[in-house]
């Protein structure tokens, strides 16, 4: 039951999420300056693509480490 809800949770965020534009300063400078929308949105995309990696590892290694306590509670408990 509590997978469900995970499951059901998880497919609300992916429901609703919003789309979001990351820039760095440099980049928005060098952006602005030039013509063309297409190469701002280019830049964004790959931004947001690469700040995936890490939030998705900070992710993994907290759902280990939560994983592990549990487990010892479950040894100790028995």
């Amino acid at each position: 039951m509590l997978r469900m809800k995970y499951l059901f949770a998880l497919s609300l965020i992916m429901l609703f999420s919003v789309t979001t534009n990351a820039q760095c300063a440099m980049c928005r400078a060098a952006l602005e300056s030039s013509d063309g929308n297409v190469k701002a949105e280019a830049v964004n995309d790959g931004i947001v693509y690469l700040m995936i990696f890490p939030y998705l590892l900070v992710g993994l290694v907290g759902y280990a480490v939560y994983r592990l306590r549990n487990k010892k509670k479950d040894d100790l408990a028995e």
